[in-house]
């Protein structure tokens, strides 16, 4: 077997996870058969022990296989392990900042942000948002989660839900609006007051119901693949490639909302859609839950096409983010102190 490759951005465990799945599914370790130990993969594959170990306990924990103490792993049919909910606690959405937010640290970055930018924090922000933010943003997500979009691709905004009013009118009114069942109020409600038509869905134990979608036919699918407010669904691998199997054969687009994956433990992280479809996913996340419920600032990934679209059609619009507010978002993310509050939070939440 060959080890795997080093030039590829992905964590090597999520690569590992991946190709054991694929194998499942394929039948080439049948339901009770024994899975490749830890060392034997890690032998095999090129990677670490702790590896191969992170990719195995993904496996069991998307229910593929299970983990038995002093025996190993063994593969199993989809559907035999029951599939993990997120809590009404970690669904929820915050109401009033962490007590252990690091606001002598939030300080410190706003009071350089204005001795170094001075005076250009008055200034207008570029429709797409500062180049700043948008790099920093990128940067973030080639190094979480495997994924390289330019920056050309990326769009801030002031939240999820004023970028939901935006796609109505980037991809026109006479679309069909497919959304899960239950899902945020407030998705349905913005696509509607745009004069979108929605059609719901209704939600299983991993995500929307595989014969409802199959029978829909919106020519966009709205998904919350991490959390689903209010269900705490979070699809597994499989459900999504379920999704990014429907747009492929109908020629759709996916709306990825992925407004609280960064909560998830790493090794319950799943794909996104976008790194699965980046030609027909467009990706929406916030820094509200994140950070801090004032931080109204957000950022939208498209396709390169509907990027070009959205800058002829609706690039009129201003940046609805403060460029002060997006100087600091950037040097935020940039010295690490982003990913070591979301760390902070998700060790909380997940014990």
């Amino acid at each position: 077997m060959t080890s795997l490759p080093e030039n590829r951005k992905e964590p090597a465990y999520l690569r590992l996870c991946r190709e054991l799945r694929e194998a499942v599914l394929a039948g080439v370790y049948p339901p009770g058969s024994r899975l490749p130990s830890k060392r034997q993969l890690a032998a095999e594959r090129g990677v670490s022990v702790i590896t191969a170990e992170h990719a195995l306990a993904m496996l069991a924990d998307e229910g593929y296989a299970e983990l038995r103490e002093r025996s190993g792993t063994y593969a199993l049919a989809r559907g035999e392990a029951a599939p993990r909910r997120a809590s009404l606690e970690e669904m929820s959405l915050p109401l009033s900042v962490p007590e252990d937010f690091p606001f002598s640290a939030l300080a410190k970055i706003m009071r350089r942000t204005l001795a170094e930018k001075g005076e250009q924090i008055l200034a207008k922000s570029p429709p797409q948002g500062t180049a700043e933010l948008r790099g920093a943003i990128r940067d973030y997500l080639s190094r979480s989660r495997g994924v390289d979009v330019p920056e050309e691709r990326i769009f801030i905004g002031s939240g999820a839900e004023h970028f939901y009013a935006l796609l109505v009118q980037l991809l026109g009114r006479e679309r069909v609006f497919a959304l899960e069942e239950p899902c945020y109020g407030k998705i349905r409600r913005v696509y509607e007051l745009g004069g979108a038509r929605c059609e719901p869905l209704p939600m299983g134990a991993d995500g929307i119901e595989s014969e409802a979608l199959a029978r829909c036919t919106a020519d966009v699918l709205h998904v919350t693949p991490s959390r689903s407010y209010p269900s705490g669904v979070t699809a597994d691998a499989a459900k999504r490639r379920e999704y990014v199997d429907w747009a492929r054969s109908r020629g759709a687009l996916l709306i990825e909302d992925d407004y609280a994956s960064e909560l998830d433990p790493p090794l319950r992280r799943g794909e996104t859609l976008l790194a699965l479809l980046p030609e027909r996913v467009i990706y929406l996340n916030t820094f509200s839950k994140t950070i801090a419920p004032s931080f109204r600032a957000g950022y939208m990934l498209l396709p390169d096409p509907l990027a070009a679209l959205y800058r002829e059609r609706l690039g009129f619009y201003s940046c609805t983010v403060p460029v002060y507010e997006q100087y600091v978002l950037a040097e935020w993310i940039r010295s690490g102190e982003f990913e070591r509050t979301v760390n902070r939070r998700r060790r909380k939440q997940n014990g």
